[in-house]
């Protein structure tokens, strides 16, 4: 005779222990939250794969990542759980954790951090990673975030994006450098002053000089700095001439510390991607979605 419960009561121990893993992100974490050895977690979580007949999470260095089947038995299991534990009176698993979100420095500290404040002064809990595109990626498909903001679209389907906004560029400078803005500036015009750079191999320079120069940018810069605000600043501070994105340099150009040395209708563009783990965070990813999209617009 088989020990199964048909009414599945049998099981909520093994749920409540799954949702406090799933949300927790930790076995050590889900252990504190229950107040039970983290043994007894680990084998309670054995114990429901066996039931499901297949993995619920995938073990890495900084604890584990939910599977898709996790993902949806969580979105279809936690209000349930939670109601059936405020009514028998006994407390619920904790909240959820924060949603970890990964992007450019840059775009974080003048889109993201404003456009997530009223979500965080509403409950809504983050952590936020800063760093390069495709090191940021490699984090989201381990499982360590949730949200990438990224240059870079991933192949395949894996990792589901969306296009979020094209960055405009722009070459500006400081008006005491003393270079006439014109729709007809050549880069002879910008002999002899210095180039700020983001990095050693100029992309953003190159891809401006190519775009809208049709040349190939051969001079070196005289000063590299890993960071666009101190590139702005640089500038600002009459060090010589760069290529930003606008909504970066938008308070410098509105207020005449930057000018921008050639207007086209053509600017390079750069586009972001909201790039998601799949999982049960569709509302949260629409909100922060829209949240964004007007900061941008």
């Amino acid at each position: 005779m088989s020990d199964r419960n048909g009414d599945g009561l049998s099981d909520l121990a093994l749920w409540r222990t799954f949702l406090a893993a799933y949300r927790s992100g930790s076995v050590s974490a889900a252990a504190r939250m229950l107040g039970i050895a983290q043994s007894s977690v680990t084998t309670q979580l054995q114990a429901l794969e066996r039931r499901i007949g297949e993995p619920l999470f995938i073990r890495h260095a900084r604890g584990i990542a939910p599977t898709p089947r996790a993902d949806d038995l969580a979105a279809r299991l936690s209000g349930p759980l939670d109601a059936l534990a405020l009514a028998v009176g006994t407390p619920a698993p904790a909240a959820a954790p924060p949603v970890r979100i990964g992007g450019a420095g840059e775009f974080v500290e003048r889109v993201v951090m404003p456009a997530l404040a009223p979500m965080i002064a509403e409950g809504r809990r983050f952590t936020v990673t800063t760093g390069l595109a495709d090191e940021l990626l490699e984090q989201l498909g381990a499982g360590s975030l949730d949200l990438v903001l990224s240059a870079i679209r991933p192949k395949g389907r894996a990792l589901p994006a969306a296009a979020l906004v094209d960055e405009e560029f722009a070459l500006v400078a400081a008006p005491s450098l003393g270079v006439s803005a014109s729709a007809e500036l050549v880069p002879s015009a910008l002999e002899g002053i210095p180039l700020l750079a983001y990095a050693h191999d100029v992309p953003i320079l190159r891809r401006y000089w190519r775009h809208v120069f049709g040349l190939r940018l051969e001079r070196e810069p005289a000063l590299i700095v890993p960071d666009l605000r101190a590139l702005a600043a640089a500038a600002v501070a009459g060090a010589g001439i760069t290529v930003l994105p606008t909504y970066l340099i938008a308070e410098e150009l509105a207020d005449g510390r930057l000018v921008v040395l050639r207007e086209t209708d053509d600017p390079p563009i750069n586009t972001l991607y909201l790039v998601r783990r799949p999982g049960p965070f569709t509302d949260v990813v629409a909100e922060i979605d829209r949240a964004l999209r007007l900061a941008v617009a």
